[in-house]
């Protein structure tokens, strides 16, 4: 039995997809768990409640943790430390190995080119101190009570069939596709990698399937040479066949919509992955594995194939 807990983001049901290749028991667990595959089981669990979690991990070889908080810093001080407490300690007093998905918020700001998993860990926002933490708690357990866990970190990430979930879809996309203007953070001279969901689904599910992994942090495959945001807003434009209209964002205007717009608000102290190159770097998984990544043209025409049809 593989456990996926938190299941129903677009993250989690890119793995459920992919676990079908190392497993046909595959239970997926939230509030309100809906089947991806036709054979998945369904386990609704609150993951801030131990009992919960510890019923849901039982009996289970591999436990994923993909569960997606509310964008709010105050909400992940309350809530993350309890679900990971909660998921290590299910995965200890179960015999379950742990493969946590995890982003880059932990490490420092001042150079994210390249990003790799040697990066220096000192966040410089809330949310990433607080991912810092939960990160600690893991290593922490794998030190001292013998949890056996590995932590799969992607970039941003974009992809098909993604509701409200991706930036680049939201502002991008989306608005290109309905005639409208994009928009782009700080600067479009900058940069910036994305890690295609498909192929985080399918590379955390072989991590958690490969025991030699473990102990390890991994970064997810995402295609080299990432696009500047300028180059982003075009491509894309072309392969919709709109006219390319976008605007920059400052610091500045962010800050003040934030006023009226919580998730802008939480946005702003995360602005530093904006205004310098942000290059995600895979090396460590792309030499271990064998393992084809999507380009960013192959991964902008499926997200178009898939989301906006004509």
């Amino acid at each position: 039995m593989q456990t996926i807990l938190g299941a129903g983001g677009i993250i989690g049901n890119e793995l459920a997809k992919a676990l079908t290749k190392y497993t046909q028991n595959i239970k997926l667990v939230s509030r309100n768990p809906k089947k991806v595959n036709d054979n998945d089981i369904l386990f609704a669990a609150d993951l801030t409640n131990f009992s919960s979690v510890n019923e849901a991990v039982k009996g289970s070889d591999v436990a994923y943790l993909t569960a997606g908080l509310t964008y709010d810093h105050e909400v992940w001080k309350k809530n993350w430390p309890i679900i990971m407490e909660n998921t290590i300690n299910a995965c200890l007093e179960n015999n379950c190995r742990l493969v946590f998905f995890d982003n880059i918020y932990l490490y420092a700001g001042e150079n994210l080119d390249p990003i790799k998993e040697s990066n220096r860990i000192n966040p410089p926002s809330k949310k990433g101190e607080i991912r810092a933490e939960i990160v600690q708690m893991i290593w922490d357990a794998v030190d001292q009570k013998g949890l056996s866990a590995v932590i799969a970190r992607c970039a941003d990430f974009y992809g098909p069939s993604i509701k409200n979930s991706s930036l680049l879809n939201e502002t991008v996309f989306k608005p290109l596709r309905e005639g409208k203007t994009a928009n782009w953070l700080v600067s479009d001279n900058y940069k910036h990698s994305f890690t295609y969901t498909v192929d985080a689904g399918k590379a955390t599910a072989l991590l958690g399937n490969t025991l030699e992994a473990y102990g390890e942090t991994w970064h997810l495959p995402t295609a080299k040479n990432p696009l500047t945001g300028k180059e982003w807003v075009e491509t894309i434009a072309k392969e919709l066949g709109v006219k390319t209209k976008y605007r920059t964002v400052s610091k500045t205007m962010v800050k003040l919509i934030g006023i009226f717009v919580p998730v802008m608000r939480e946005s702003y102290e995360m602005l530093y992955q904006y205004d310098k190159d942000y290059v995600f770097n895979s090396d460590k998984f792309d030499i271990r594995f064998s393992f084809k990544t999507t380009t960013y043209l192959e991964g902008i025409k499926e997200i178009i194939k898939t989301d906006f049809k004509t």
